[in-house]
């Protein structure tokens, strides 16, 4: 029995001291805010303060220097994720989170990124290349001098490479992904052009939306324009259809993106311009975004980038203050191929039968063996891994081509006026963004960012042959003839990743945009506004009244009459809980939920008996987009020959209270511990953000993860909050007055959970309460000083850089 209690004892004591040593390793691996750090880089002395908050401000002699200060304290904060991020670009996530991965990084892998990268550091300008090496050595120093790894490395067990300027582009290719790197729509729309009527497609994926007919000044759609005719033979009964309900209909998450305004003195209380921009992303642990203040020579530059490129995405520079949208634009393409019959190793081009190129990659995947992959080039692009409709396609995208990716970004810094920062936003590349920009004069203006393509033969909404050469791209429109809007008449602008332009626009920029509710909602808000102050502005932000689901509460009221729910519970719940809903997406708003799903059994209900020769064509295709322009014209009118099931319900009345009686018991099912008039919007939406790793030890969820709780918004209100996405920042301010600016974000200043920066920004954002704009008092001050270069300390540095490149070398001949 003794030796028994001995063991167990001597079990107790290990247990104890592992996790006081893993404890301590964690604590160890927290950064030093204060006091002096040496950056072997450094040509002059710089100044990082951090606030209450952990947000730093950079004092350096010049730019370069500010740079690597800010490569160095990024990587303090928030090295992991810059890590995931470059190896996300560059295929290599499986190589530490192991075959979980391996689909990403396939996909990563057949676009090339990182020879992609590699091209455009060798095309930039000297003074940006001057700005990512600086960067670089930056977080190269942090790695050098740190005295403990961040706790993922520990738990995964790997050490992270020398950090080089392609990271820094793999990073920004990274977020190009995000942004426009999906052919869903395209695939979506061949399918649909080679399976049904040509006025089905144009009635089933419209141009625009009312709300954006609206803003544009356009007539809207009339209900003349429903194809009978063309949808009335296609029907398929629903019961057969039941298995592919799910799956052919796909809510897309509709409020990727952003909304961005500006509005000019004549609507504000002292006369000065006020931008607001609230960017819509996955929401991640760490955040995405790094805030920030950077102070050299005359500038003074606060805003937000992203961990590892040294931009500032949003912000302002005291003279003139920015925003950016997603475009929702159109920039990438699948070429059809045309096989040679005799010769499938080859394919036809303008100049006659080529052969493929091909590439042999070679993904490692943590604990199990190496996955193998020959990708095939074109003069075009990469062969994607995915046919369509049973034949290759290659990817002809902007972020492949070197002379489409840049920083001049950077040079935003220096612009004095909204004329000035247009030329540097239209000639810029990158991820095409929307533009809003205001300047301390007074003005406002919108504008497009990243390079559009110039499109001949076609417009590239489904996949075409360019093989005989009438097809293609013929370079990209130039700085001077993209669009700008300054000073309009109505005192503000908003985007809101809805359509800017006329679909008569000289040249495509993109196709199915966002629904307009959004930017309508903003407008009319905005309209009627006057003496506006930051405040005003950020209050908007949280603005989640929702029109556009109205028509689906009425629907379902119509449908449920006395003579219907008479006896029955459920469906009395249902009327009362529907009749109370206030109009709003807040979390405490009831019946709410009804509706959203009330419109998602609609749209599934509705449109997979006219679909379904689709999926016969195509086992892949799936419907998504705007749902709602055709769905709410074909509940309007009701068309008896376009009865979705008329084998089951006799009338269109028929078949709605279904839907109704369908809905409620799916959610009764779902919540049944929640009655239906006490069902909160917040039970179905909630924050969900989690750390890529919570998952890999029980308990780590509590430790790592931001509260799961009830989240006011939805995906078509002003305040967006949808299946984990939602507005990732919220910045109010006006250039020169940026002591009243406001700025939060979910989350976090780090990405270390002992931290106490860690989560403490995540309440105002999760309540919406307003933070500070700019870092506060300073509570922690430290000097980055270039050392002593002594022999030795030369020695140990070259020969540190020295193994790293070697690892790094050997590495990517395993790799290979």
């Amino acid at each position: 029995m003794n030796r028994i209690v001995r063991v167990v004892i001597v079990a107790v004591l290990v247990l104890v001291c592992g996790m006081g040593y893993a404890v301590m390793n964690l604590r160890a691996s927290l950064p030093i805010l204060d006091g002096r750090s040496e950056v072997s880089s450094l040509q002059e002395p710089v100044v990082v303060t951090r606030d209450v908050y952990g947000i730093p401000t950079i004092a350096a002699g010049s730019r370069t220097d500010a740079i690597r200060a800010l490569g160095y304290i990024t990587a303090q904060d928030r090295l992991f994720q810059m890590d995931c991020l470059r190896r996300s670009a560059a295929g290599r996530l499986a190589e530490i989170f192991g075959e979980a991965a391996r689909d990403n990084d396939l996909r990563r892998r057949t676009f090339g990124l990182n020879s992609t990268a590699r091209a455009i550091a060798a095309r930039l300008p000297v003074d940006q290349r001057e700005v990512l090496d600086a960067y670089a050595e930056g977080v190269n120093d942090y790695l050098l001098h740190k005295s403990t790894l961040p706790f993922e490395f520990l738990l995964l067990g790997y050490e992270p490479d020398p950090w080089k300027a392609e990271d820094s582009l793999l990073v920004l290719l990274e977020m190009f992904h995000v942004l426009s790197g999906t052919d869903e729509e395209e695939r979506m729309k061949t399918v649909m052009t080679e399976t049904l009527p040509s006025e089905v497609v144009a009635f089933l994926v419209p141009e625009t939306d009312p709300y954006t007919d609206a803003l544009l000044g356009r007539p809207a759609r009339s209900s003349s324009a429903i194809p009978v005719q063309g949808l009335a033979p296609l029907r398929k009964s629903l019961a057969q259809m039941e298995a592919r309900k799910m799956s052919l209909v796909r809510f897309g998450k509709s409020g990727l993106g952003s909304n961005a305004w500006a509005v000019r003195g004549v609507k504000t209380a002292d006369g000065r311009s006020i931008l607001a921009n609230d960017m819509h992303l996955d929401l991640t642990v760490p955040n995405i975004w790094y805030r920030t203040q950077l102070r050299y020579e005359e500038v003074d530059l606060t805003g937000v980038a992203v961990p590892g490129i040294p931009i500032v995405v949003a912000g302002t520079n005291g003279l003139v203050a920015w925003g950016v949208t997603n475009v929702e634009g159109d920039f990438l393409d699948l070429v059809r191929l045309e096989i040679n019959p005799a010769n499938t190793n080859e394919y036809r081009t303008p100049k006659g039968w080529t052969r493929f190129t091909t590439r042999r990659e070679v993904i490692k995947v943590k604990d199990v063996q190496d996955f193998v992959a020959e990708v095939r080039e074109t003069i075009w692009g990469p062969v994607s891994q995915d046919d369509l409709l049973s034949g290759p396609v290659a990817i002809r995208w902007t972020a492949l081509d070197p002379d489409a990716v840049d920083l001049g970004q950077l040079a935003m810094d220096r612009v004095r006026s909204v004329d000035e920062a247009i030329t540097v936003m239209t000639r810029a590349g990158g991820p095409a963004n929307n533009v809003i920009l205001t300047d301390r004069a007074g003005h406002i203006a919108w504008t497009y960012t990243g390079k559009i393509p110039l499109r001949r033969g076609f417009d590239g909404s489904v996949s075409v042959s360019w093989a005989d050469g009438r097809m293609g791209w013929s370079g990209y429109v130039s700085p001077g003839a993209i669009p700008r809007i300054i000073d309009p008449p109505s005192g503000f602008l908003v985007s809101a990743n809805h359509r800017m332009l006329a679909p008569t626009s000289p040249y495509v920029v993109g196709h199915s945009f966002a629904n307009g509710y959004r930017a309508f909602r903003i407008s009319q808000r905005l309209g009627a506004m006057e003496n506006i102050h930051e405040n005003d502005l950020f209050e908007l932000q949280l603005d989640s009244t929702t029109q556009l689901y109205e028509f689906y509460r009425r629907l379902a009221l119509e449908a449920l009459t006395e003579a219907v729910v008479q006896g029955k519970t459920s469906l009395v719940n249902a009327r009362q809980a529907l009749r109370g809903w206030n109009g709003k997406a807040d979390a405490e708003s009831r019946g709410f939920a009804l509706v959203i799903r009330f419109r998602q059994m609609l749209s599934r209900s509705v449109f997979v008996p006219f679909l379904s020769s689709c999926q016969e064509r195509d086992a892949r295709f799936s419907y998504d987009g705007d749902l709602d322009t055709p769905l709410r014209q074909l509940l309007t009118t009701q068309i008896p020959e376009l009865n979705p099931d008329p084998e089951h319900y006799s009338t269109w009345s028929v078949f709605l209270l279904n839907a109704v009686e369908q809905t409620v018991r799916e959610v009764e099912a779902e919540y049944g511990a929640v009655s239906l008039t006490e069902m909160m919007w917040g039970h179905l939406n909630r924050v969900r953000i989690e750390h890529p790793l919570s998952g890999v030890l029980p308990g780590l969820g509590y430790l790592l993860n931001m509260p799961n709780e009830p989240a006011s918004g939805c995906g078509q209100c002003v305040r967006v909050m949808e299946d984990g996405l939602g507005a990732s920042q919220r910045l109010v301010v006006s250039p020169g007055h940026q002591d009243e600016g406001i700025q939060h974000m979910p989350g976090g200043q780090s990405g270390h959970p002992f931290s106490p920066h860690y989560r403490d920004q995540h309440p105002y954002w999760s309540h919406g309460i307003a933070l500070p704009f700019l870092a506060g008092t300073p509570v922690h001050t430290l000097t980055l000083v270039r050392p002593a270069r002594t022999a030795q300390r030369a020695r140990e540095h070259n020969q540190y850089w020295a193994n790293a490149t070697n690892k790094r070398r050997n590495d990517e001949q395993r790799r290979a």
